[in-house]
């Protein structure tokens, strides 16, 4: 595949304060990738930064092998070929559906644009909302007239900053997946900027998690899920829970919940201390095993319960658990550790 995007070594400072450090990810043409983490890590910036509005300190930025970016130079936005979809989707009050998607293609003919305008409110499912307005839209649907207007131009790449921050939760994830279709169907790439892993996986096919202007991991959902890079993509992604754990060989850790067995980190001799990545599915329930856990909350989520469970030792883990077995609060419920992707760290004291 040829790479689309690609920073090298990018650092963005305000004066003497580093916000982005050193980031350095490729994104490969007809791919989508986002841009993952807490609010204010820098996610934001280094999109703006990719957009041609952010200056960087050191490193560079191409697009198509093309430097766009690097320290005393930037290419304009508008000559970059890239899309920009916003927060608050900045459609025209004042310009009709239609005129607001061809507001980016002005240069062509009428025909072209009439065509092309025709194209995409098909192509976003609102063929009858040409000569509304956009006080007139729902947001979702306004949403979709955003996308619209930023692929009219046929960019190269669409750039997203939390495009569905104001939605609720379910109607994020449904744009989500909307979204990364419409994207597919026309063939560009894609990157976004989401708070919300859920929105992220529904979306990408690869995500950076960034903390502190630096990039922890850039992999796919599933690898950021059962193979997170440290600790911090362990705890930021999913319900994650570390439970202690001592090695007693290279390949077996005791826990509270039993021996587990797989393979220790590098250094980690007999006696050592580890901490365990545990996720609510780890946690089975089953009344034929030996471990009482006492439910301390419930959350029903349908099918399942997420329970939150306290062990004997104190320490608590998450469990999901087929609704039709409803433990009340103060009750205990036996279970039993199954984990397929055995994730571990040397226990650190100071973030206990």
């Amino acid at each position: 595949m040829t790479t689309l995007l690609e920073l090298d070594k990018v650092s963005i400072a305000y004066g003497r304060r580093h916000v982005v450090h050193e980031v350095s990810f490729r994104l490969e043409e007809g791919m989508i990738g986002c841009l993952l983490g807490p609010s204010g890590c820098g996610k934001t910036t280094l999109l703006r930064a990719i957009a041609g509005f952010e200056p960087v300190a050191s490193g560079w930025i191409y697009l198509a092998s093309e430097v766009v970016t690097r320290p005393g130079f930037a290419l304009p936005p508008e000559k970059r070929q890239v899309g920009m979809v916003f927060q608050d989707f900045a459609l025209f009050p004042h310009l009709s559906v239609e005129e607001n998607i061809a507001f980016g293609i002005r240069h062509q003919s009428v025909g072209e644009r009439k065509n092309r305008v025709t194209q995409l409110l098909q192509l976003v499912g609102l063929p009858a909302y040409g000569k509304a307005y956009p006080h007139q839209l729902s947001g979702g649907q306004q949403q979709r007239i955003a996308l619209a207007r930023a692929l009219a131009p046929r960019p190269k790449l669409l750039l997203l900053d939390e495009p569905f921050s104001s939605m609720d939760v379910e109607l994020r994830e449904e744009l989500a997946r909307e979204v990364r279709a419409i994207l597919k169907q026309e063939g560009i790439s894609g990157l976004l900027v989401t708070h919300d892993q859920f929105e992220a996986f529904a979306m990408a096919d690869e995500i950076g998690v960034i903390n502190g202007g630096e990039l922890q991991q850039w992999a796919t959902g599933y690898q950021l899920y059962h193979q997170p890079a440290n600790r911090f993509v362990a705890d930021f992604i999913g319900q994650g829970v570390l439970l202690p754990g001592t090695v007693l060989n290279p390949h077996q850790v005791e826990t509270e919940l039993g021996i587990i067995e797989g393979e220790v980190p590098e250094g980690c001799g007999k006696g050592c201390p580890v901490d365990i990545l545990v996720r609510p599915d780890d946690i089975v329930h089953d009344d034929n095993a030996d471990l009482p856990a006492e439910v301390l909350d419930k959350a029903f989520r349908g099918a399942q319960f997420l329970y939150t469970l306290r062990l004997q030792s104190g320490v608590k883990v998450l469990s999901l658990a087929h609704s039709h077995y409803d433990y009340e609060v103060g009750t205990h419920m036996k279970i039993r550790l199954d984990i397929d992707h055995l994730v571990m760290f040397p226990r650190r004291e100071d973030v206990r």
